[in-house]
C-alpha cells in the first residue's frame, strides 16, 4: 500500500511538466547539423533554441519562488503581503524565452451579507411551490391489489399479510416504483418466513403488472415456492454432565426428525435458560447454536455449547445500596428457602417480589454471587446480593364515589409506610360523605414476625346518618391478617382480632311505638377466611372466590346479650370469549342468638345499594318500621349476574341483581326483589372505573325509579 501511494505521488509530479511560471520551449529553425526533435516529423524543418537558453535553470526558478519560512509550524504569510510583491522577471537573452511569475490580484471586498447571522431554523419558512391548475388536496396516486400464492400451503399467508409492506400500504402508492420496492421487500419477508419454518430451499418472486391492462391499476403478486422441509438430524449438546444426568436433554427437548422451526428452537433454548437455574445452576450460559444443513438429505445437525457453571446451594444474604431500607435479618424473614437448599431461581424471584410489595424501594435487585465455598455433594455455596435503594415512604391516597341512595362519599388517607422500621406504618384517614363522616388512625406492621402477616391497631370515631339509623360510634380494634394486594394477590387470606365499640344509635322502639336512642357497648372477635383462584384482584376474568365471616359478639345495654354474625359469599368468573366474561355472586348471612330488636341497629343486616342489590337505595330492602324506615334483619340472601363485555379500554355490563332481608334467623328466599340495569366501564392501569344505572323490577311506591352508582373496581 505504501509503495502504491508513492508511485501515485511520483506520477503526479511527472505530470507537472508545465507548471505555472515555467515557459514551454519555443519552436525555431534548427542549427546546422541538428535534426528535428524526435516528436516532430523530420520532413518539416523546425528551429529550436539551445537547451541552456530555453530551460530556466533550477537556481533561477528557486529564486523566483516566494520565500517561505523554514519553520513548518510558522503561520502562513498574509495574502495581502504575498500579492503585493513585484513580479520576478528573467533578463532577456537573444533567442531565449522570457519567463515571469505574476502575483495574484488582491481579493475583492467581502459582501457584508456574509457576516450577518443565519436565520434561526424555527423561523425559516419555505413556501411550497404552487402549480396552477393542480388541486393540492388531491395528490396523484395509483391503486394496487396484492396477491399471495404458495404460502397458504404451509400456513403462513395470514402471518405474511400481517407483516407485509404491500398490505401496510393499504393498496395505495405514489407511483409504480414504490409498489415494486414494496414487492421486493415482501420477497425477502416471504423467504424469512419460510426459513423460520424450516423451508430453507424456498424461493419467492414478485411481479407487478397492470390489472386490467392499460387501466393504471396494478396487481402485485408474491409467488412463493417452499420446497422441501428441513428436519433435525443429530442433536448434540456440548457441556459438562449435569446432576441429575440428562437434565439438559430433558429441558431442551429437541429430537431428530423435528422440523427446524425457529420458534421451536429458540423456545427450547429459552426453556433451558429458564429451567436450569430452577434446578441448581444459576450461572448457566448458552453459547451460539450451530446448525449444519445438508441439501441432499434435507437434514440439519444441531450443536449447542453450554457452560453450566457450578451446581449451587443457597448461602447467606448480603446487602448493598446507597440508601438501604432493611437489615439482613428482616430480609431473611421474607425468604421462602433455607440455607443449604439447592438453588432455585423461583425462590429468588419470590423474594424480589416480596421486597417490591413493601413499596419502600425506588430500586431493588436480587442476584446470586459466587463465593467459592464448597457445599454438600460437590455443590458451591451461592450468596444472594440484595441491592436496595430507598424510595419515598409517604403516600397520599383518595377515593370518591356516588350512589343515589348513599350520596357522595369521599375517603382520603396519609400514610408513612416505614415510620417505625421495619415496615411500621402510621395511617391517618378521613371519610366525608353525605351520610357518613369520620376520622381514624392506624398503626400497621407488615410482615410482623413472619412473612405476609400483618398486625394493626386502629382507633376511630364515626358519624353515620342512614335511612335505617343514625349513630355516633367510637371503635378500638386490633387485628392480625394475611391480605391480598394488587401487587401481591394471594390464594388464601384471613384475619382475626378483637373489637371494642361504643355506639349511640337511634331505632324504632316497637314497645313504645316511637323512635328512641340508646347506647351500646359491643365486644367482638371478628374473623375471616377467603380462598381466591381469580386472575385479578380488581378486574377478574376467570376463577372463583369463597369468603366466610364469623364474628362472636356481645352487646351490652342494661344486660349482656351474646350472639354471632355469620356470612358466606361466593363469586365466580367464566370467560365466554376473549371479550365477554360472565360473572355471578351469591351471599347468605345469619345472626343467631339474639332477637332483632335487641341488636344494635348498626350490627343488623341490610340489603340494597351499589355493593348489594342495585336498583334500590342503600339499606332500602327488608322489613320497615311503622314510620316507613328500614329496620334491618337477622338474615339475608343476595344474588347477582353480570355479562361483562369489553372492547379496548371500555366496557358495557348488563346485570340483574336479587336479594331480601328477613327478620327471622334463616333466609327463606321468599319475597325476593329484583333490580336490573346496565353499566359502563373505563379500564385504567389501577382498575376499572364503574358507572352503573339500575331500576327496581316491580317497583313499589316510595322506591327509587333510577339508581346511579359510581366507584372504582367491579361490583364483585
Amino acid at each position: 500500500m505504501r509503495k502504491g501511494v508513492k508511485a501515485v505521488w511520483i506520477a503526479a509530479l511527472a505530470g507537472s511538466a508545465f507548471l505555472p511560471g515555467l515557459a514551454c520551449a519555443q519552436v525555431s529553425d534548427p542549427k546546422p547539423g541538428q535534426g528535428a526533435p524526435a516528436s516532430l516529423p523530420s520532413s518539416e524543418p523546425v528551429q529550436t533554441a539551445p537547451q541552456d537558453e530555453t530551460i530556466v535553470p533550477d537556481a533561477e526558478f528557486e529564486a523566483a519562488l516566494p520565500k517561505l519560512s523554514d519553520d513548518i509550524n510558522a503561520p502562513l504569510e498574509p495574502m495581502q503581503d504575498f500579492g503585493n510583491k513585484p513580479p520576478v522577471t528573467q533578463p532577456a537573452t537573444p533567442g531565449a524565452v522570457t519567463s515571469q511569475i505574476e502575483s495574484f490580484p488582491p481579493p475583492a471586498a467581502e459582501d457584508p451579507a456574509f457576516a450577518e447571522p443565519l436565520t434561526p431554523l424555527a423561523q425559516f419558512k419555505v413556501e411550497p411551490v404552487k402549480i396552477e391548475g393542480v388541486d393540492e388536496e388531491k395528490i396523484a396516486s395509483i391503486r394496487y391489489s396484492t396477491v399471495v400464492e404458495g404460502l397458504d400451503k404451509i400456513g403462513l399467508e395470514d402471518r405474511f399479510r400481517d407483516l407485509s409492506a404491500l398490505e401496510d400500504g393499504d393498496g395505495k402508492a405514489a407511483n409504480a416504483t414504490m409498489v415494486a420496492a414494496r414487492a421486493r421487500e415482501d420477497e425477502k419477508l416471504a423467504l424469512r418466513l419460510m426459513q423460520s419454518l424450516g423451508y430453507y430451499d424456498g424461493t419467492a418472486v414478485s411481479t407487478v403488472e397492470q390489472n386490467p391492462k392499460n387501466s393504471g391499476n396494478l396487481r402485485a403478486t408474491i409467488t412463493a415456492t417452499p420446497g422441501n422441509l428441513y428436519r433435525l438430524g443429530e442433536v448434540k449438546i456440548v457441556s459438562d454432565p449435569t446432576v441429575p444426568a440428562g437434565l439438559l436433554d430433558k429441558e431442551l427437548n429437541l429430537n431428530p426428525g423435528d422440523p427446524i422451526q425457529a420458534e421451536r428452537v429458540q423456545g427450547a433454548e429459552a426453556n433451558v435458560s429458564l429451567r436450569l437455574p430452577q434446578q441448581g445452576y444459576p450461572f448457566i450460559k448458552l453459547g451460539e447454536r450451530d446448525i449444519l444443513l445438508d441439501e441432499e438429505t434435507q437434514r440439519g445437525d444441531y450443536t449447542l455449547p453450554v457452560e453450566l457453571g457450578p451446581r449451587s446451594v443457597f448461602g447467606a444474604i448480603v446487602t448493598e445500596g446507597r440508601r438501604p431500607v432493611f437489615e439482613v435479618d428482616h430480609i431473611e424473614l421474607l425468604r421462602r428457602y433455607k440455607p443449604g437448599q439447592i438453588y432455585d431461581a423461583r425462590k429468588v424471584d419470590d423474594l424480589r417480589e416480596a421486597l417490591i410489595a413493601t413499596s419502600l424501594f425506588s430500586t431493588v435487585a436480587v442476584e446470586p454471587i459466587r463465593t467459592g465455598r464448597s457445599g454438600p455433594d460437590g455443590t458451591e455455596v451461592v450468596d444472594l446480593r440484595v441491592t436496595q435503594n430507598r424510595g419515598r415512604p409517604r403516600t397520599l391516597a383518595g377515593e370518591i364515589g356516588y350512589s343515589t341512595g348513599q350520596g357522595f362519599r369521599a375517603e382520603g388517607s396519609w400514610t408513612h409506610r416505614n415510620l417505625f422500621p421495619p415496615e411500621g406504618a402510621l395511617i391517618a384517614s378521613a371519610v366525608l360523605g353525605t351520610q357518613e363522616q369520620g376520622v381514624s388512625g392506624t398503626f400497621r406492621r407488615s410482615n410482623a414476625g413472619q412473612r405476609d402477616r400483618t398486625f394493626q391497631i386502629q382507633a376511630g370515631v364515626n358519624h353515620s346518618d342512614y335511612a335505617a339509623f343514625e349513630s355516633y360510634t367510637g371503635t378500638l380494634a386490633v387485628r392480625w391478617s394475611r391480605d391480598s394486594t394488587p401487587i401481591w394477590q394471594k390464594r388464601w387470606t384471613y384475619f382475626y382480632g378483637a373489637e371494642l365499640v361504643g355506639s349511640n344509635e337511634d331505632q324504632y322502639n316497637f314497645n313504645k311505638g316511637a323512635r328512641d336512642r340508646g347506647t351500646w357497648l359491643i365486644a367482638a372477635l371478628p374473623s375471616f377466611v377467603g380462598y381466591d383462584t381469580s386472575d385479578n384482584l380488581l378486574n377478574p376474568t376467570r376463577g372463583f372466590r369463597i369468603k366466610a365471616n364469623v364474628s362472636p359478639e356481645t352487646s351490652v345495654r342494661g344486660a349482656a346479650r351474646p350472639y354471632a354474625r355469620l356470612m358466606l359469599e361466593g363469586t365466580a368468573y367464566y370467560p365466554v370469549s376473549s371479550s365477554i366474561v360472565i360473572a355471578g355472586r351469591a351471599r347468605v348471612g345469619s345472626i343467631p342468638g339474639i332477637a332483632r330488636n335487641d341488636l344494635p341497629p348498626s350490627r343488623r343486616y341490610y340489603a340494597g345499594g351499589g355493593g348489594s342489590v342495585r336498583g334500590f337505595g342503600y339499606q332500602e330492602l327488608g322489613p320497615r318500621s311503622p314510620d316507613g324506615r328500614p329496620v334491618g334483619g337477622r338474615s339475608l340472601n343476595e344474588f347477582a349476574l353480570e355479562a361483562r363485555y369489553r372492547f379496548g379500554n371500555f366496557g358495557i355490563v348488563p346485570f340483574v341483581d336479587a336479594g331480601q332481608v328477613y327478620e327471622g334467623l334463616y333466609p327463606t328466599g321468599q319475597n325476593m326483589r329484583f333490580g336490573a340495569g346496565i353499566g359502563g366501564r373505563l379500564y385504567t392501569n389501577f382498575g376499572p372505573l364503574r358507572v352503573d344505572v339500575a331500576t327496581p323490577i316491580a317497583r313499589k311506591p316510595g322506591e327509587s325509579k333510577i339508581a346511579l352508582y359510581i366507584s372504582i373496581g367491579q361490583a364483585f
